[in-house]
C-alpha cells in the first residue's frame, strides 16, 4: 500500500512540473554553463503559455546589442547540471 501512494504521490509531483519552462544562459567565462535567468510557472495545463513566455523572453535577450551569450528554454523547474 505504501508503495502504490508513492507512486501516486510522484505521479501528481510530475504533473504538476509538466508545464513549467526555465529560461538559461550561457556563460562567457565559464565552459558549458547553463545559468538559470528565469521560471515561467503559471497555472497552464498545456504548458503553452509558460513555453510561449520563455521563448519570447528568451529572443528579446539574445536579440539585444552586444549580447555574447546564448539563451535557451526547457521544459520543467531549474535543476543544477549534476
Amino acid at each position: 500500500m505504501k508503495f502504490l501512494l508513492l507512486l501516486v504521490g510522484l505521479s501528481f509531483s510530475a504533473l504538476a512540473h509538466a508545464d513549467v519552462f526555465t529560461l538559461y544562459r550561457s556563460s562567457r567565462v565559464l565552459e558549458n554553463a547553463r545559468l538559470h535567468v528565469a521560471t515561467f510557472d503559471a497555472k497552464d495545463p498545456t504548458g503553452e503559455y509558460n513555453r510561449s513566455n520563455c521563448e519570447i523572453a528568451a529572443d528579446l535577450f539574445q536579440h539585444q546589442d552586444g549580447v555574447k551569450t546564448r539563451f535557451w528554454c526547457e521544459k520543467g523547474s531549474f535543476h543544477e547540471q549534476p
